[in-house]
Protein backbone atom coordinates (compact mmCIF):
# COMPACT_ATOMS: atom_id res chain seq x y z
CA UNK A 1 0.00 0.00 0.00
CA UNK A 2 1.45 3.60 -0.94
CA UNK A 3 0.56 5.38 2.27
CA UNK A 4 0.32 9.06 2.28
CA UNK A 5 3.58 10.70 3.21
CA UNK A 6 4.30 13.47 5.90
CA UNK A 7 7.56 14.93 7.97
CA UNK A 8 8.72 17.24 10.32
CA UNK A 9 11.25 19.12 8.90
CA UNK A 10 13.81 21.10 11.45
CA UNK A 11 17.27 21.42 12.70
CA UNK A 12 18.12 19.62 15.36
CA UNK A 13 14.89 17.13 14.92
CA UNK A 14 15.34 13.79 15.98
CA UNK A 15 14.10 15.15 19.62
CA UNK A 16 10.82 15.37 17.77
CA UNK A 17 7.34 13.94 19.17
CA UNK A 18 5.65 14.84 15.52
CA UNK A 19 5.65 11.44 14.63
CA UNK A 20 4.53 9.49 17.56
CA UNK A 21 1.39 12.49 17.52
CA UNK A 22 0.71 12.31 14.05
CA UNK A 23 0.60 8.20 13.33
CA UNK A 24 -2.11 8.15 17.01
CA UNK A 25 -3.88 10.94 15.07
CA UNK A 26 -4.27 8.75 11.99
CA UNK A 27 -5.67 5.72 14.05
CA UNK A 28 -7.63 7.18 16.08
CA UNK A 29 -9.41 8.82 12.64
CA UNK A 30 -8.80 5.64 10.75
CA UNK A 31 -6.30 7.33 8.27
CA UNK A 32 -3.37 6.36 6.17
CA UNK A 33 -0.21 7.60 6.33
CA UNK A 34 3.52 7.86 7.17
CA UNK A 35 5.37 10.41 9.51
CA UNK A 36 8.51 10.83 9.48
CA UNK A 37 11.54 13.32 10.42
CA UNK A 38 14.12 15.27 8.11
CA UNK A 39 17.00 17.18 9.80
CA UNK A 40 18.05 19.65 7.05
CA UNK A 41 21.39 21.28 7.25
CA UNK A 42 20.65 25.01 7.98
CA UNK A 43 21.35 26.34 4.08
CA UNK A 44 18.90 23.19 3.06
CA UNK A 45 15.67 23.71 3.80
CA UNK A 46 14.28 24.40 0.29
CA UNK A 47 15.77 22.65 -1.47
CA UNK A 48 14.98 19.30 0.54
CA UNK A 49 11.14 20.50 1.36
CA UNK A 50 11.00 20.61 -2.22
CA UNK A 51 12.25 17.22 -2.87
CA UNK A 52 10.16 15.74 -0.43
CA UNK A 53 6.97 17.23 -1.95
CA UNK A 54 8.02 16.60 -5.08
CA UNK A 55 8.71 13.18 -4.54
CA UNK A 56 5.28 12.80 -3.34
CA UNK A 57 4.72 14.05 0.16
CA UNK A 58 1.63 15.87 0.91
CA UNK A 59 2.35 18.11 3.95
CA UNK A 60 5.50 19.33 6.27
CA UNK A 61 5.47 20.24 9.66
CA UNK A 62 8.34 23.16 10.20
CA UNK A 63 10.35 23.47 13.56
CA UNK A 64 13.30 25.69 13.85
CA UNK A 65 15.24 27.22 12.74
CA UNK A 66 13.10 27.14 9.26
CA UNK A 67 9.65 28.49 9.88
CA UNK A 68 10.62 32.04 8.90
CA UNK A 69 12.35 30.52 5.55
CA UNK A 70 8.94 28.19 5.13
CA UNK A 71 7.25 31.30 5.01
CA UNK A 72 8.50 33.14 1.90
CA UNK A 73 9.34 30.08 0.36
CA UNK A 74 5.56 28.68 0.51
CA UNK A 75 3.33 29.92 -2.73
CA UNK A 76 0.23 31.26 0.08
CA UNK A 77 -0.44 31.49 3.35
CA UNK A 78 -2.76 32.24 5.46
CA UNK A 79 -3.86 34.93 7.68
CA UNK A 80 -1.86 33.76 11.08
CA UNK A 81 0.96 32.92 9.07
CA UNK A 82 1.27 36.49 7.06
CA UNK A 83 0.53 37.94 10.77
CA UNK A 84 3.83 36.17 11.72
CA UNK A 85 5.84 35.67 8.89
CA UNK A 86 5.98 32.47 9.82
CA UNK A 87 4.95 28.83 8.81
CA UNK A 88 4.94 26.02 11.03
CA UNK A 89 2.77 23.53 8.63
CA UNK A 90 2.75 23.25 4.69
CA UNK A 91 0.20 21.47 2.81
CA UNK A 92 0.30 20.79 -1.26
CA UNK A 93 -2.00 20.81 -4.05
CA UNK A 94 -0.27 19.48 -7.64
CA UNK A 95 2.25 21.68 -7.73
CA UNK A 96 1.55 24.62 -5.36
CA UNK A 97 2.36 24.95 -1.61
CA UNK A 98 0.50 26.70 0.72
CA UNK A 99 1.93 27.79 4.31
CA UNK A 100 -0.20 27.69 7.97
CA UNK A 101 0.44 29.00 11.89
CA UNK A 102 -1.18 27.29 14.03
CA UNK A 103 1.11 27.69 16.73
CA UNK A 104 -0.64 29.96 18.73
CA UNK A 105 -3.94 28.55 17.91
CA UNK A 106 -2.25 25.63 20.02
CA UNK A 107 -0.98 27.82 23.08
CA UNK A 108 -4.29 29.34 22.86
CA UNK A 109 -6.52 26.05 22.95
CA UNK A 110 -4.05 24.24 26.10
CA UNK A 111 -4.98 27.74 27.82
CA UNK A 112 -8.48 26.74 27.39
CA UNK A 113 -7.94 23.44 28.68
CA UNK A 114 -5.25 24.61 31.75
CA UNK A 115 -8.41 26.93 32.32
CA UNK A 116 -5.99 29.84 31.72
CA UNK A 117 -7.74 33.29 31.32
CA UNK A 118 -5.57 35.69 29.26
CA UNK A 119 -7.98 38.35 28.30
CA UNK A 120 -6.58 41.95 30.29
CA UNK A 121 -3.82 39.93 31.39
CA UNK A 122 -0.34 41.39 32.15
CA UNK A 123 1.78 38.80 29.67
CA UNK A 124 5.79 38.65 29.66
CA UNK A 125 7.05 37.15 26.56
CA UNK A 126 10.79 35.89 27.19
CA UNK A 127 12.38 35.76 23.78
CA UNK A 128 11.73 37.23 19.81
CA UNK A 129 12.77 34.45 17.81
CA UNK A 130 10.53 32.78 15.12
CA UNK A 131 8.54 31.15 17.78
CA UNK A 132 7.24 34.15 19.59
CA UNK A 133 6.29 35.43 16.03
CA UNK A 134 3.51 33.18 15.61
CA UNK A 135 1.88 33.71 19.19
CA UNK A 136 1.85 37.37 19.13
CA UNK A 137 -0.98 37.85 16.95
CA UNK A 138 -3.61 35.28 18.44
CA UNK A 139 -2.61 36.87 22.43
CA UNK A 140 -3.27 39.98 21.22
CA UNK A 141 -6.88 39.07 19.67
CA UNK A 142 -7.77 37.77 23.25
CA UNK A 143 -6.95 40.94 25.11
CA UNK A 144 -3.91 39.69 26.77
CA UNK A 145 -1.25 43.19 27.78
CA UNK A 146 1.75 41.78 26.13
CA UNK A 147 5.58 42.52 26.87
CA UNK A 148 8.82 40.87 25.00
CA UNK A 149 11.50 40.90 26.60
CA UNK A 150 15.10 39.72 24.86
CA UNK A 151 18.58 39.54 24.97
CA UNK A 152 19.20 41.51 21.93
CA UNK A 153 18.07 44.95 20.98
CA UNK A 154 17.62 43.87 16.81
CA UNK A 155 15.02 41.98 17.50
CA UNK A 156 12.94 44.19 19.75
CA UNK A 157 12.79 46.72 17.60
CA UNK A 158 11.85 44.17 14.31
CA UNK A 159 9.33 42.62 16.77
CA UNK A 160 8.13 46.18 17.65
CA UNK A 161 8.05 47.62 13.89
CA UNK A 162 5.84 44.36 12.99
CA UNK A 163 3.86 43.94 16.35
CA UNK A 164 3.47 47.85 17.13
CA UNK A 165 0.78 46.94 19.91
CA UNK A 166 3.66 44.93 22.06
CA UNK A 167 5.98 46.69 24.70
CA UNK A 168 9.71 45.58 24.61
CA UNK A 169 12.48 45.61 27.03
CA UNK A 170 15.62 43.90 27.16
CA UNK A 171 15.53 40.33 28.74
CA UNK A 172 18.22 42.05 32.26
CA UNK A 173 16.06 44.56 32.96
CA UNK A 174 12.47 42.75 33.62
CA UNK A 175 11.00 43.55 36.62
CA UNK A 176 8.92 41.27 38.47
CA UNK A 177 4.90 42.10 38.65
CA UNK A 178 3.17 39.71 35.93
CA UNK A 179 0.28 37.73 35.73
CA UNK A 180 1.39 35.40 33.14
CA UNK A 181 5.64 34.87 31.97
CA UNK A 182 5.73 32.52 28.72
CA UNK A 183 9.15 31.41 27.89
CA UNK A 184 10.16 31.24 23.80
CA UNK A 185 13.74 31.32 24.11
CA UNK A 186 16.35 28.56 22.90
CA UNK A 187 18.08 27.84 25.96
CA UNK A 188 16.52 24.58 26.10
CA UNK A 189 18.10 23.80 22.83
CA UNK A 190 21.89 24.41 24.76
CA UNK A 191 20.88 22.99 27.47
CA UNK A 192 21.56 25.80 29.41
CA UNK A 193 19.01 27.15 32.21
CA UNK A 194 17.30 30.71 31.34
CA UNK A 195 19.41 33.29 33.43
CA UNK A 196 16.50 35.71 34.80
CA UNK A 197 15.66 37.51 38.16
CA UNK A 198 13.61 35.19 39.82
CA UNK A 199 10.86 37.69 41.16
CA UNK A 200 9.57 37.17 37.76
CA UNK A 201 7.53 34.05 38.19
CA UNK A 202 5.98 35.63 41.99
CA UNK A 203 2.20 34.94 41.77
CA UNK A 204 2.48 34.24 37.92
CA UNK A 205 1.04 31.41 35.45
CA UNK A 206 4.09 30.06 33.42
CA UNK A 207 4.26 28.35 30.54
CA UNK A 208 7.49 27.56 28.55
CA UNK A 209 7.07 26.61 25.37
CA UNK A 210 9.69 23.89 25.36
CA UNK A 211 8.67 20.64 26.20
CA UNK A 212 9.16 17.23 28.17
CA UNK A 213 7.17 14.05 28.15
CA UNK A 214 9.74 12.20 31.49
CA UNK A 215 10.80 15.46 33.51
CA UNK A 216 10.00 19.03 34.09
CA UNK A 217 11.70 21.71 32.27
CA UNK A 218 13.92 24.09 33.75
CA UNK A 219 12.30 27.09 33.16
CA UNK A 220 9.29 25.32 35.00
CA UNK A 221 11.78 24.03 38.24
CA UNK A 222 12.47 27.63 38.41
CA UNK A 223 9.10 28.88 37.59
CA UNK A 224 7.93 26.81 40.52
CA UNK A 225 10.81 27.23 43.17
CA UNK A 226 10.15 30.79 42.70
CA UNK A 227 6.86 31.53 43.53
CA UNK A 228 4.75 30.75 40.79
CA UNK A 229 0.58 29.79 40.93
CA UNK A 230 1.11 27.14 37.93
CA UNK A 231 4.14 26.26 35.37
CA UNK A 232 3.09 23.94 32.41
CA UNK A 233 5.64 22.86 30.13
CA UNK A 234 4.57 23.18 26.04
CA UNK A 235 3.78 19.80 25.25
CA UNK A 236 0.42 20.43 25.06
CA UNK A 237 0.70 23.46 22.70
CA UNK A 238 2.88 20.88 20.48
CA UNK A 239 0.02 18.81 20.35
CA UNK A 240 -2.92 21.33 20.22
CA UNK A 241 -1.07 22.72 17.04
CA UNK A 242 -0.25 19.52 15.52
CA UNK A 243 -4.64 18.38 15.67
CA UNK A 244 -4.59 21.42 13.67
CA UNK A 245 -2.17 21.11 11.17
CA UNK A 246 -3.67 16.83 11.16
CA UNK A 247 -6.95 18.44 10.26
CA UNK A 248 -6.21 20.82 7.74
CA UNK A 249 -4.29 18.11 5.78
CA UNK A 250 -6.72 15.34 6.25
CA UNK A 251 -10.27 16.88 6.79
CA UNK A 252 -10.44 15.25 10.13
CA UNK A 253 -10.68 16.47 13.58
CA UNK A 254 -8.48 13.67 16.09
CA UNK A 255 -8.52 14.07 19.81
CA UNK A 256 -5.39 16.06 20.99
CA UNK A 257 -6.36 15.34 24.81
CA UNK A 258 -6.49 11.57 24.25
CA UNK A 259 -3.24 11.86 22.76
CA UNK A 260 -1.75 14.10 25.36
CA UNK A 261 -2.73 12.57 28.06
CA UNK A 262 -1.25 8.95 26.59
CA UNK A 263 2.27 11.20 25.88
CA UNK A 264 2.69 11.66 29.37
CA UNK A 265 1.62 8.50 30.92
CA UNK A 266 4.21 6.57 28.13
Amino acid sequence: MNLDRYAVIGNPVAHSLSPQIHEEFARQTNQQLKYSRIEAPHDGFESIARDFLRKGGCGLSVTAPFKGEAFRWVDKSDEFARESGAVNAISRSGDSTEGFNTDGIGLLQDFVRLGWKITGRRVLVLGAGGAVRGIIGPLIAQGSVLTVANRTEKRLVELKAQFPDISTMPLAEVPGDWDMVINATSAHLRSTELNVDPHIFSDARCYDLAYSCDRTTKFVDKARRHGATDAQDGLGMLVFQAACAFGLWRGVDPDPIRVLEGLRES
